[in-house]
């Protein structure tokens, strides 16, 4: 049955398990322990805009971390089946994602958001940025024609994204967020005080030296790591795309109240 209203913590944890958005998540034990493998290997498509360097060359000590920070099993033996990620520690990680939002309610900052996963997180995006304009930031709005590769970066709902053939993309790059700061760079705009964001546009936005947060899934071990080195500023473990986008409310509406932003993300 869906939350009513604010959760408790309890009601909350209760609601990532039975949604799966934490606890038995979707993605298996293979498919983590194979990005983990490549990022380790130097593939850059799973270092999600950073620059990890010879770092992380180890998998198990990225194992170790995710053990750590996202609650995947700890045993290198365990390499098949069901895995997962600790609601308590999504939880816990929302209360320090609240932590950096209170400060930039408080300082009234430019922020900017952005998600690689339009038909999840959208909407967890676009109702923490209401709620922050309502509390007196200002939402950044990014440069007109911009493009990558993969496609044109829009902006949807105070959310950059990645479009391409009319259609909102899923995409792990960061070469998004690159073109979102270099062109505010080129226009004279001041850059943003904090990114909040997720795959490759939260690593980007950190490894350039800006303030920034994010959402990541347990086989996108990146953010953890950013998060570890000090890099990233929280790194939320959860299942970024459940069956139903709803499944979000009752986690966005615990983040916003968290932060003092209730109320305000209408």
């Amino acid at each position: 049955m869906p939350i009513s209203g604010t959760p408790s913590r309890a009601q909350l944890v209760d609601h990532l398990v039975r949604t799966r958005i934490a606890g038995d998540v979707a993605t298996p034990r293979e498919n983590n322990l194979s990005h983990y493998r490549l990022l380790a290997n130097g593939d850059r498509n799973f270092w999600l805009g950073l620059e990890l360097g010879e770092r992380w060359a180890d998998e198990q000590d990225v194992l170790a971390v995710m053990a750590e920070r996202v609650g995947v099993n700890d045993d290198p033996e365990y390499r098949y089946g069901q895995d997962t990620i600790d609601p308590e520690l999504t939880v816990d990680a929302l209360d320090r994602l609240a932590a950096r939002l209170r400060k930039a309610a408080e300082g009234r900052e430019r922020v900017l958001f952005a998600t690689g996963h339009p038909g999840g997180l959208l909407d967890v995006h676009r109702a923490t940025a209401a709620a922050l304009r309502a509390a007196g930031c200002e939402i950044v709005v990014i440069p007109d024609g911009l493009q990558t590769d993969e496609g044109y970066v829009m902006q949807f709902a105070d959310v950059a994204v990645l479009e391409h053939g009319a259609t909102l993309w899923h995409t792990h790059s960061g070469a998004p967020m690159r073109a979102i700061l270099t062109g505010l760079e080129q226009a004279g705009r001041p850059l943003p005080d904090l990114v909040v964001a997720d795959h490759g546009w939260a690593g980007y936005a950190a490894q350039h030296g800006l303030d920034a947060v994010g959402y990541a899934d347990c086989n996108d071990p990146a953010l953890f790591l950013a998060e570890s080195e000090g890099t990233l500023q929280v790194a939320v473990p959860l299942d970024d795309h459940v069956v139903s986008p709803r499944h979000y409310d009752p986690m966005t509406a615990y983040l916003l109240a968290a932060a003092g932003l209730a109320d305000l993300d209408q």
